[in-house]
């Protein structure tokens, strides 16, 4: 991570500095921006990307009308000082028209696959961030435990509700999707 250590409290004046420098890093590596910290990550390996996929091509059959699934898509939040790229998300079709800044709050879930060599960003990070971006449902697939945690139902700082499931499990994921998430395939890390 780059930037200030994370208690220091966010500047929402320093939001635009830390968006210029983080579009202006090099291709390849994916830039979140969270308070005054700027989050890096190497590209995903083949569990990480098998493992979305199984994911995606369960979420594409009950995604609802009006919307598309992206990956790697900047989502911001200037108000609370974040932009951040989930694994996967659904925006409506007619974000198109905004250009690069999509807001946040436009995302109907956030889905993340615990990266190894920076798991903190999708447990505490994210945690923390997608509540007050406004991201309705944030999944977290995490390979190193072999575990599926869905928050919702967030207000303003943090979600209330949190469940969690076992690889070979099903976890419910509610509307506007509606189904059984099945787990079964998912694969973990290997040491």
């Amino acid at each position: 991570m780059v930037g200030a250590p994370e208690e220091s409290p966010y500047e929402p004046c320093h939001y635009r500095l830390l968006e210029e420098a983080r579009r202006s890093l090099p291709d390849g590596f994916k830039a979140e921006l969270s308070g005054e910290l700027i989050v890096l990550q190497a590209p995903p390996g083949p569990i990480h990307q098998l493992n979305l996929a199984i994911v995606q091509r369960q979420f594409e059959a009950h995604c609802p009308a009006g919307y598309f699934p992206t990956g790697n898509s900047d989502l911001s939040s200037p108000e609370v000082g974040s932009v951040r790229n989930p694994d996967l998300t659904y925006l409506p079709e007619d974000v198109i028209e905004l250009g690069r800044e999509i807001p946040a709050e436009l995302a109907l879930i956030a889905v993340e696959i615990v990266s190894p060599s920076n798991p903190d960003n999708d447990w505490t990070g994210k945690v923390r961030d997608y509540p007050r971006m406004g991201f309705p449902l944030y999944l977290i697939v995490d390979p190193r435990q072999k575990t599926v945690t869905l928050f919702s139902e967030p207000n303003r700082d943090r979600y209330h509700t949190r469940t969690e499931r076992e690889f070979g499990e099903t976890i419910r994921i509610p509307e506007p999707f509606g189904f059984e998430l099945d787990l079964t395939r998912l694969v973990p890390y290997r040491d």
